[in-house]
């Protein structure tokens, strides 16, 4: 019987294979309270420290092996889980709830003065305690965790108690041992979970054969969500909780476009014909109906020259966006242009100040190095919006520019590492003309010691002040690039988390688009788009109509961007005023 499960789009694409569940009881190393084996099983409270230190172990040397190949981004992500997995805040309170079991048992029976001070330092017992137990301590721990962090007003910090529960469950895992795991599927397979871990997605991607994943936590800002969209992996967060009883070794559909799951799905015609929705269209429902009778791989195609031509003969340039080297070889395989944005801010998310020159080398030379003779649209530091600043003082653009040295430590290494590329640098989040005159001045003093000429200079269209003001800007810098998802959010005075790329079609966000498009073509300057909104379907050929001819989207999407490009006719203005 074919039945459906919901959830939040944050990561889009077509896949099918067979379900994998680890978080199923007897399925594999997830530990649950009522598994009769895990009653009979018991552990020491030694057992469960060496546990945590295992999986902080483990994930440290995956973040090293990950830094060893250039993906920077990814390993910033596993190392966070390392942390945690080592911070006595989550297995403290685990052990100590191990020693007032400890406790409990001690009261039933009666103890001798001398066996007092044995049960008062439980920690240093050898007694045992049932698997279950040590793992409804640890879960019990993380919740607590969970739970602070989910009371926090900022949504992307509420995250990332998605992350705290993926440790545990990493921690029971790993203090079950080998008895409790099953081995991912051999063929094309969708992860269930109810937390999808990042650095278990990390593995099963680079292992081969991981098609899909779905996870009941988390949301469109969690770790394992941009590791995903990184690795044009479909994937679906905050899914109905049901999901985890679906029936492992299941054949399975993720339409992580239209948000469902369908399992036991009918093959050929059969395909339930809601699947088809968002991007998928007829060709989507084609390549489900072949994933159903049992081919699994979806050809993409890409794109030869890194530009393509609408219906009515426009040439559209595509970039794409990345931060790290791995995003970028696939960026480039699928045939980008270039980068158009490259997010320097991602390997510092844990930086205790601002990285001066030598750490800046070490993050950009992997990613630049990829791109000689090619187009580099090099971001400034931009630890605002949904960055989380790392440390006191970091939030903001104007931050960045009064930390004494940090500009020029940055502008030093980016033209350090991009003198073989086709350099340009770009101003995130800019409020005022006086910070693109301090940027202009420092980069031309950075330029004059290393001996060449100042790279293009352009800045972020990101807020609806500096979209209205865009004539007055463009007379200051040689480029512009729209920030459609910053933009959409101030425009429509909505949270950025809660929007979608579609959300910027809206009226009032077309015309703040329009208004920036006309500004730059008025003073000749360049322009391009690089918020979310330019990879998807029904607002690109909006931005077309308006006038953007170069476009930036994340790496796995350019060969999709190229098809509805070559499908769009730019004869059609949406916004009065605008063609």
């Amino acid at each position: 019987m074919t039945t459906s499960y919901r959830g939040t789009p944050v990561s889009e694409g077509v896949a099918a294979g067979e379900l994998y569940l680890p978080d199923q009881a007897g399925g594999t190393g997830a530990v649950t309270a009522a598994g009769t084996g895990a009653q009979a099983v018991t552990v020491t409270a030694d057992d469960v420290r060496a546990a945590f230190s295992l999986v902080a172990a483990e994930r440290n040397a995956l973040a090293g092996r990950l830094r060893e190949a250039g993906r920077d981004h990814e390993a910033d992500i596993v190392e966070i889980g390392a942390l945690m997995a080592a911070d006595p805040a989550l297995s403290a309170p685990a052990l100590d709830a191990l020693d007032a079991l400890a406790g409990l048992a001690a009261t039933s029976a009666p103890v001798s003065g001398g066996d007092q001070a044995k049960h008062a330092s439980v920690r240093r017992d050898p007694s045992r305690y049932p698997l279950a137990a040590a793992a409804a301590a640890i879960a019990a721990a993380a919740e607590t965790q969970a739970a602070i962090l989910e009371a926090l007003p900022d949504p992307d910090l509420a995250q990332r108690a998605s992350d705290v529960r993926q440790v545990a469950a990493a921690v029971s895992a790993a203090l079950a041992g080998d008895a409790a795991a099953a081995p991912p599927p051999a063929a094309p397979f969708i992860l269930v979970r109810a937390d999808v871990d990042p650095a278990e997605l990390i593995r099963l991607v680079d292992a081969g054969h991981l098609a899909g994943a779905v996870s009941v936590g988390g949301g469109a800002s969690s770790h394992a969500a941009i590791i995903a969209r990184g690795l044009g992996l479909p994937m679906l967060a905050g899914a109905d909780q049901a999901v985890l009883t679906a029936p492992a070794g299941h054949p399975a559909v993720l339409d992580a476009g239209g948000g469902e799951l369908v399992v036991d799905p009918v093959p050929g015609d059969a395909v339930p014909g809601d699947l088809v929705r968002g991007d998928l269209g007829p060709a989507g429902l084609a390549r489900v109906r072949a994933a159903v009778g049992g081919s699994a791989a979806v050809a993409s195609g890409t794109v030869p020259s890194g530009s393509c031509r609408t219906a009515d003969g426009e040439r559209v340039t595509i970039l794409c966006n990345v931060a790290s080297a791995a995003e970028t070889r696939l960026g480039l395989a699928n045939g980008a242009a270039g980068v158009g944005l490259l997010r320097t801010e991602i390997p510092f998310t844990r930086a205790a100040d601002w990285p001066d020159r030598a750490g800046h080398l070490a993050a950009l030379t992997p990613v630049l190095s990829l791109l000689g003779g090619k187009r580099a649209v090099v971001r400034l530091l931009d630890f605002a919006g949904d960055k989380i600043p790392p440390f006191a003082g970091a939030a903001g653009l104007p931050a960045f520019l009064r930390a004494p040295g940090a500009l020029a430590a940055q502008l030093t290494a980016i033209l350090q590492a991009g003198a073989g590329t086709d350099l340009a640098i770009m101003i995130p989040m800019v409020r005022a003309l006086d910070e693109v005159d301090r940027v202009r001045v420092e980069l031309a003093r950075a330029a004059k010691a290393a001996g060449v000429d100042p790279p293009p200079l352009g800045m972020m269209v990101e807020l609806a002040a500096t979209a209205a003001a865009a004539a007055a800007f463009a007379a200051s810098v040689d480029f512009f690039s729209i920030g459609t998802n910053d933009l959409t959010a101030d425009v429509l005075r909505r949270d950025r988390s809660e929007l979608r790329p579609a959300d910027a079609s809206e009226r009032r966000v077309l015309a703040a688009i329009a208004t920036t498009v006309r500004a730059a073509g008025e003073a000749g300057i360049g322009l391009s788009v690089c918020g979310d909104a330019a990879a998807d379907p029904a607002v690109l050929p909006e931005l077309l109509a308006i006038g953007v001819r170069t476009v930036s989207v994340g790496a796995a999407k350019v060969p999709a961007v190229a098809r509805w490009i070559a499908q769009a006719d730019t004869r059609k203005p949406v916004v009065p005023g605008a063609g």
